[in-house]
């Protein structure tokens, strides 16, 4: 009998060290928390503010203390670092519609209306940057309702307008470092010194 008790025990542990490295390896691989610690790990530190969008596997996040901004997709696997000074702008789009803008050297278009979305919530952020110059996070979508998580429509909107004024405060406070430009190929040199 000792040993079917003892036997039994092992099993017992045995099972219960396996579900537990089986859920510790689903809590791991959940693309929220792989995107996070992405952009943790490209900002060097905790983000001020994060956007990730599970359902399509991106997320954006921006570092204050580092002066970064970084966009990551496929779960965190690729992500794209950028200085916050090469941040120009964002929008919110819903429903296809641009509802909410603020891009440098432009007066901010105000959020109208916080309700309202009917299939997608989208803040897409621009950047200063010809091979990559914008980035979507779809904060909601019509199929985020059947997941565990999913925010409403309208909490998704209160986080973009939040997104759209710590990006206009950036841009108050940033200016593009200035452009330095080539003397004319037709000028003679003589005159350019």
């Amino acid at each position: 009998m000792s040993e079917t008790a003892r036997l039994m025990l092992m099993l017992a542990l045995a099972g219960s060290v396996v579900t537990f490295m089986g859920s510790a390896a689903i809590w791991l691989m959940d693309p929220q928390r792989r995107m996070a610690r992405a952009l943790k790990r490209v900002l060097r530190g905790w983000p001020d503010a994060v956007a990730l969008s599970p359902a399509s596997g991106r997320g954006a996040g921006l570092s204050l203390n580092s002066g970064l901004a970084a966009v990551c997709w496929d779960n965190g696997a690729w992500c794209l670092i950028y200085r916050i000074d090469e941040l120009a702008g964002a929008e919110l789009k819903v429903d296809g519609q641009v509802v909410g803008r603020v891009m440098r050297d432009e007066p901010r278009r105000t959020l109208d209306r916080v309700s309202g979305a009917l299939e997608h919530v989208t803040l897409r952020l621009v950047f200063d940057d010809p091979r990559h110059p914008d980035f979507d996070v779809a904060l909601w979508t019509a199929g985020d309702q059947l997941r565990r998580e999913a925010a409403s429509p309208a909490d998704a909107m209160v986080e973009a307008n939040r997104w759209l004024a710590r990006i206009e405060a950036i841009l108050r406070k940033t200016r593009p470092a200035p452009v330095v430009s080539a003397a004319p190929l037709n000028e003679d040199l003589d005159e350019i010194e």
